[in-house]
């Protein structure tokens, strides 16, 4: 399983960057391969002050070992070795008409002393970050992710969208950090549904990923923005900011495992400002979004 999903995540990335480059126009992504000390690296790509990308990554990784203190602390297990995968990307548009993309797709391996798997689960999904709210673009995002689920099962797009809603929130907030999508994870195998049947998932929500985004990117990246609009993107990044310091798993693991340090804080965008207790004007297109943020909508039946 492990072989099967590296090899699918690699085309992955290959296909996006791919793409993105091409949509961009301009700027193309850097390329580092890096090593882990303790078992595995990775391949980080990162795009910058393209026509339409301030800051990118798409990033993939392979690192194995003995799972560190913390974390066997945190799944309960003694002197584990495991193994980990994944593909990370976000995306951080120049201009404030454009939102900014988050998605993951991760593998995780545990094994005993022996070296035999004694834990195997996926995880991923995707989620989009608007600074305007355009609703055909939320509608076709969320639909494009129901779409992919519910050729597997048709639970899991409502089940999938609600675990988005209520993982990628700043409770110290009280918003949402974006407008959502699909959040899953620990998904193992059952009595119904076996690890390749989780692998057919989660790569069909891989695949959507392109369809779900470049046609708003098009939609949108040369509609015409003021300065106040640029500043408000801005200190709507400072809650991106605080998300993934304060409460995103994936950061805290990659922390924990002696991570790539600048592959871990590449989704922090560019350029961010923290205003003073700043609330947008009262029926303003900035205090809409800030509702839906706090109320999270249904965007598909």
């Amino acid at each position: 399983m492990k072989e099967q999903f590296v090899a699918y995540i690699l085309n992955l990335q290959d296909q996006i960057t791919s793409k993105l480059e091409q949509l961009d126009g301009k700027a193309t992504f850097q390329e580092d391969n890096w090593k882990r000390p303790e078992g595995g690296g990775g391949r980080t790509r990162v795009i910058e002050n393209g026509n339409i990308f301030e800051k990118g990554g798409v990033n993939t990784s392979q690192v194995h070992g003995i799972l560190p203190e913390a974390m066997q602390k945190h799944f309960g297990v003694k002197d584990a070795n495991f193994f980990a995968c994944g593909l990370s990307l976000v995306l951080h548009p120049s201009s404030p008409m454009v939102p900014t993309v988050h998605a993951n797709w991760r593998y995780f391996e545990m094994y005993d002393s022996e070296g035999n798997i004694v834990d195997q689960w996926f995880g991923g999904g995707q989620d989009l970050t608007p600074y305007y709210l355009f609703d055909e673009d939320a509608t076709h995002f969320h639909q494009t992710c129901k779409t992919a689920c519910d050729a597997h099962n048709a639970d899991f797009y409502p089940k999938y969208k609600a675990r988005c809603d209520e993982y990628f929130y700043n409770a110290h907030r009280n918003e949402g950090r974006g407008i959502g999508g699909l959040f899953f994870d620990y998904c193992k195998a059952t009595e119904g549904r076996s690890m390749q049947d989780w692998y057919n998932f989660v790569t069909t929500v891989g695949d959507s990923f392109l369809e779900a985004y470049v046609p708003i990117v098009e939609r949108r990246k040369d509609t015409a923005f003021a300065k106040e609009q640029k500043d408000w993107q801005e200190i709507r990044r400072g809650r991106y900011v605080e998300f993934n310091l304060v409460h995103d798993k994936g950061t805290l693991f990659g922390l924990k495992t002696n991570g790539r340090i600048e592959s871990i804080l590449m989704s922090l965008p560019p350029v961010v400002q923290w205003k003073y207790d700043h609330h947008p004007a009262p029926g303003s297109e900035e205090e809409r979004l800030i509702k839906v943020l706090q109320q999270p909508k249904e965007w598909v039946s």
